[in-house]
């Protein structure tokens, strides 16, 4: 773990607002602020996973669906504190990837790197088959409509970062009224009494690590750091802004659904509940809600991956071309293609409704990597105190822990095999100066 006189520590920064040490290679430009920076976060958070991600969570609490839920949450702000707290520190693409190369060492860094592209891109994935889900039952077409999904919206995210953040903007506030809409037919309908189901602590843990998965779009302000107006003061406040309203709107849903059904019934839990109401006229606008909550989510993951890809490009651990961005838009363009040529293989190929758990576990082990970066800053770089890290980094763990097996089994002999190879490279390169 470097110390505050490490050579490879950033140069003390008495102004965090003023100009930082440029990245190697072309820079991005620096366009959004405050509000847009909100929404690309709440795009990410108050995605696909409101529509979803109840079912799952409620199996696996039974009736402590609501401390699952607020065990999330707070794991959640204090990885979006430690984050925050980062960003202001260092303002460029890549996230906890860069973070953790500058805090804790080269393969940290690139750990947090692998586990969040490995992670993130099966989650485009499945936020392109979620919306394609909710267009059409036909298994072939649903995987061509996931496919022009990623396709059209890696062209917007190609047009520069401004256009990614208005339709962003436009999508948010879509779902937004949808959800609107639920929460008020659902706590004006007559609620519905259901049986209780027995609960553990394990299964406590599990739903919070499968809800987790939903909170975790913060991440998506940090990783673009390079591209926010006045970093120090818009990453804190975006990322906590951002935080506090999808909390807020987790928990108005959960209560609604406890209230007037039982989510762990059906994979479609609002649907069902604001027909179960009756309100059946409703249920097509659940639908469109959904998918347009899936796109916003997709548009904002495939700009992060896209970042943190072009962080790691410009470090080597990528291959270089990867670290192209466009003379024009400013935007990491190669890193894009190829993540949606990526992501069009795994929707036309895989079936991957069971990856929120390996989602989940990569992006849980990303966070720890950044609340023990977070745990190192000196005095002068600290906003919260440092026990809001350990709580960030213990959490991120037990919920790791608590996932499925298999999930956790495959993103971790993934994670090795990564590691293995970076090894093997290292190794090669110091062979051959020597």
């Amino acid at each position: 773990m470097p110390s505050e006189r490490s050579p490879r520590r950033w140069r003390r920064i008495t102004d965090l607002n003023s100009p930082q040490p440029a990245p190697s290679g072309p820079g991005l430009a620096r366009r959004l602020g405050v509000g847009d920076a909100v929404v690309i976060g709440l795009g990410s958070m108050v995605g696909a996973g409101v529509f979803a991600v109840w079912s799952p969570a409620a199996r696996a609490a039974g009736s402590g669906l609501l401390i699952g839920l607020g065990i999330a949450a707070v794991v959640a702000y204090c990885n979006a504190v430690s984050s925050a707290q980062l960003a202001a520190v260092y303002p460029v693409s890549g996230g906890t990837y860069v973070y953790g190369r500058e805090r804790l060492g080269e393969w940290w860094g690139f750990a947090a790197g692998w586990c969040f592209v490995i992670g993130k891109t099966a989650s485009c994935a499945a936020m392109a088959l979620t919306f394609a889900t909710y267009v059409t039952d036909i298994d072939w077409l649903r995987r061509l409509v996931a496919l022009v999904a990623v396709l059209g919206l890696a062209a917007v995210n190609l047009r520069g970062v401004t256009k990614t953040a208005r339709l962003t903007r436009i999508l948010v506030t879509c779902t937004l009224a949808v959800l609107a809409l639920v929460l008020i037919l659902l706590y004006t309908g007559e609620p519905h009494h259901h049986a209780s189901t027995g609960t553990s602590a394990y299964g406590v843990l599990q739903s919070a690590g499968l809800l987790f998965f939903a909170f975790a779009g913060y991440a998506r302000i940090a990783t673009m750091g390079e591209e926010v107006r006045e970093p120090a003061r818009t990453i804190p406040r975006a990322i906590t802004v951002a935080l506090i309203i999808a909390i807020g709107i987790y928990f108005a849903v959960a209560l609604a659904l406890l209230r007037t059904g039982d989510p762990a019934s059906t994979a479609a839990p609002l649907a069902a509940a604001v027909d179960g109401v009756g309100a059946a006229w409703a249920v097509p606008v659940v639908r469109i809600g959904a998918a347009l909550a899936s796109l916003g989510a997709l548009l904002a993951l495939i700009a992060g991956v896209g970042r943190t890809t072009l962080a790691m490009a410009r470090n080597r651990d990528l291959p270089s071309w990867l670290a192209a961005v466009h003379p024009r838009y400013q935007v990491p363009h190669h890193a894009e293609l190829a993540l949606a040529a990526v992501v069009g293989v795994l929707v036309l190929t895989t079936d991957l409704r069971g990856v929120i758990g390996f989602s989940s576990f990569g992006v849980l082990l990303y966070y720890a990597i950044a609340n023990a970066s977070a745990f190192t800053q000196p005095a002068d770089q600290r906003r919260w105190p440092r026990a809001v890290n350990v709580i960030g980094l213990t959490g991120c763990l037990v919920l790791a822990v608590t996932l499925p097996w298999t999930s956790a089994v495959v993103a971790a002999a993934l994670l090795a095999a990564a590691l293995l190879v970076r090894r093997f490279r290292t190794g090669r390169a110091g062979s051959a100066r020597n």
